[in-house]
């Protein structure tokens, strides 16, 4: 591979404005595409990975480098460098690349492979404080999974074609996929694609839903004809997900505290052909309160840590912070307290997190059923799904069912 000055360049900038501005990686990747319309995909995808890349392993490639936080410009470069030569890459002879020690990189490389945190490029206290939780090999074999690319998956939307029509219709364009085993409506990409611009896209074939979010939905056990409650519904992935499942029968009620992403689930239903789905803004205790002991299903996909996800979202693990963690575990007890209380007796309840801590997950659940409220509930089963066992995110879900 030969490196392009101006495809680098953008990285540098791309990555200065994630490191040292704090902003979101995704946000910035998608401004660095629209920067030159010259750009084949090829150059997309060049600017695209290797920022992930550089996000995901910036502790690794700044103990190589040398450099520390706040990085300058001349520091991003050095870290451009190191991800070159690990990659085999051969160095331009541009000024930025002027007495890199490819040698010496390598070195410090292999030094570094006894430490898990640097190795496997993670803060302190997240190395700490997971290895607490999880154990020490599993923690081990966790984060490098995670570390891992993430397989695109679509989810395909059974309201409007079946599995085989948009296998085919793919295929015509030159994107393979693959059925995945246990996993009915999903398929897995061969090769990454810009699926968002295919014609199947724009009529609501598909959505983009890793496989471990698709187990959400069913675990959820909902029928057509169902009162569903989508608590924490955010943009919608998982309520769209029941609506197909539900056949458009049946009503679901999708809340969330934001708004605008509200809106944006409007706007997926609506190319989705999902005419079940009633948007209600959580912007007091009343849309909660009115609801009580009236839904036969309630889904409480809870905010969370988002440990399970770092392979789509490498950069959370600099933007995470231990207090965020203790202050989103009081949060989630809080909502599975008041959000279970909308289920009518015999009727179900699902918690489910992208977390891999006991302490958000089952540790929340026992919790709530020792609790006033949980005392209406039997525990009927959970499942927790961790990267390295399943090649997809890390998800928990635990099903509950109301007593009579």
């Amino acid at each position: 591979m030969r490196l392009h000055r101006n495809l680098c360049f953008a990285t540098v900038d791309g990555l200065l404005q994630i490191f040292n501005e704090g902003m979101y990686a995704d946000k910035v990747v998608q401004q660095l595409l629209k920067r030159d319309k010259r750009w084949g995909s090829r150059d997309r995808a060049f600017v695209a990975e290797t920022t992930y890349d550089i996000v995901r392993w910036k502790r690794l490639y700044a103990e190589i480098a040398e450099v520390k936080e706040p990085f300058s410009r001349d520091d991003v470069w050095r870290l451009v460098a190191v991800w070159a030569t690990l990659k085999g890459i051969k160095l331009p002879d541009w000024k930025y690349f002027e007495n890199t020690p490819s040698r010496k990189i390598k070195g410090r490389f292999d030094e570094f492979s006894s430490v898990r945190k640097i190795k496997e490029s993670v803060p302190d206290w997240m190395d700490e404080l997971v290895s607490k939780e999880l154990g020490e090999k599993l923690w081990g074999k966790e984060i490098a999974a995670l570390n891992e690319q993430a397989d695109v998956v679509l989810r395909v939307n059974t309201l409007k074609t079946t599995k085989e029509k948009l296998q085919a219709e793919l295929f015509d364009l030159d994107i393979e996929t693959d059925e995945i085993k246990n996993y009915p409506n999903a398929l897995k990409l061969k090769e990454r694609a810009n699926v968002f611009t295919t014609d199947a896209f724009q009529k609501g074939y598909f959505e983009v839903q890793d496989a471990s979010s698709q187990k959400v939905a069913e675990f959820l056990d909902v029928q057509p004809g169902m009162r569903v409650v989508d608590t924490c519904a955010g943009a919608g992935g998982k309520t769209l997900h029941l609506a197909a499942l539900m056949e458009n029968k049946g009503q679901i009620i999708a809340m969330d505290i934001y708004e605008n992403k509200l809106k944006e689930l409007k706007r997926r239903a609506k190319r989705a052909g999902a005419h079940n789905i009633e948007m209600r803004v959580i912007d007091s205790t009343k849309p909660i309160k009115k609801l009580y002991d009236k839904a036969d299903r309630v889904l409480i996909d809870a905010p969370c840590s988002g440990l399970g996800v770092l392979r789509r979202n490498p950069d959370a693990k600099w933007k995470l912070q231990p207090e965020f963690i203790e202050k989103i575990k009081k949060t989630q007890s809080e909502i599975l307290n008041t959000y279970s209380r909308m289920v009518k007796p015999g009727g179900k309840l699902v918690y489910a997190t992208c977390s891999i801590l006991p302490s958000e997950n089952q540790k929340q659940v026992e919790a709530f059923l020792a609790s006033e409220n949980g005392k209406n509930f039997n525990f009927i089963k959970e499942k927790k799904i961790l990267a390295n066992e399943s090649g997809f995110d890390g998800f928990y879900m635990a099903l509950l069912e109301k007593k009579n």
